[in-house]
């Protein structure tokens, strides 16, 4: 067995319920190993100058590791080079930052999922209707491949029209804000693809106050999202899932701790969640599976 290890753990919010998930997981599985793992996380949402404060924080710690979901992909840079240039390992989950050589990264195809999960929306509409986008945040790593990835799905079918665009910073009062704008604008959406559950979830809220319908997919499967896909408000999620790339984030950690090699890059499948198979997910955070690092690298 591996000796103790300090980890920290960062993430770019404490209100979005796909990041308290990882923290939960994260430290779950760390005290499940035998380590202990502290999280930091910005008090204001995906502010670059309070995660690099705490970089900093964290380092100040001399931790055997530390994890982290950079809020930026180059902003960082300078503080996450303290981390390389002191030969502490340095995992990215979910998003990474450029230039900067980390021993691992574990996320998923933003591009890809983002195509699956739209594709499901549109066959779910027959192939036409009218769609509304909400964008994440314009500085996260993960917008701009979703934002590609929905509209590259919408390209493949002639009568699919997204008429309305709007960023919702993966924020659920900043969903339902420009859901309530875009449905003020257009008076018939027949389908939502919000970049994340937070953002569909006051996505709902919006159609749900206007008395208007439309069907509305999101991603991370988060509690609440999965709660709403068994009522019948939410059509469908994608299994992002911020607890489980958090806890690969660990696995790989120790790995490299206790001297094993680990892949540069550890790309955890994605499934879609709907009414069908969400039962499995019917568990709050606590209560989740904790994957094990054998299922990160059957898929690496």
């Amino acid at each position: 067995m591996s000796r103790k290890y300090r980890l920290c753990c960062l993430t770019k919010n404490k209100t979005n319920p796909a990041y308290i998930g990882a923290q939960l997981g994260a430290a779950r599985l760390a005290r499940r190993l035998g380590h202990e793992l502290i999280g930091y996380a910005p008090e204001i949402p995906e502010d670059v100058d309070q995660q690099i404060a705490l970089v900093e924080a964290a380092l100040d710690t001399a931790p055997d590791a530390i994890l982290i979901a950079p809020v930026h992909i180059t902003a960082l840079n300078a503080t996450l080079q303290k981390v390389a240039d002191a030969d502490i390992p340095l995992i990215f989950f979910v998003t990474s930052a450029e230039h900067i050589e980390a021993n691992s990264f574990v996320t998923s195809n933003n591009f890809t999922l983002a195509i699956d999960i739209a594709k499901y929306l549109f066959e779910h509409l027959d192939g036409r209707g009218n769609i509304a986008l909400i964008e994440g945040h314009p500085q996260s790593p993960t917008t701009a491949p979703r934002t590609e990835g929905f509209r590259a799905a919408a390209a493949m079918y002639p009568h699919i029209n997204i008429v309305a665009s709007a960023i919702g910073n993966y924020q659920r009062d900043d969903g339902k804000r420009e859901m309530a704008s875009i449905l003020a604008q257009h008076p018939h959406i027949d389908g939502v693809l919000a970049a994340n559950d937070f953002m569909a979830l006051g996505a709902l809220e919006a159609l749900e106050e206007a008395g208007r319908k439309a069907a509305v997919v999101g991603m991370n499967a988060v509690p609440e999202a999965i709660k709403a896909i068994k009522s019948g408000r939410l059509l469908a999620t994608v299994s992002y899932d911020a607890l489980s790339l958090a806890c690969i984030a660990v696995h790989a950690a120790v790995h490299i701790l206790d001297g094993h090699p680990v892949p540069k890059l550890l790309e955890l499948p994605a499934d879609i969640v709907d009414a069908s198979n969400c039962a499995a997910w019917d568990l709050p955070y606590e209560e989740r599976p904790l994957p094990s690092w054998g299922m990160a690298i059957r898929n690496a």
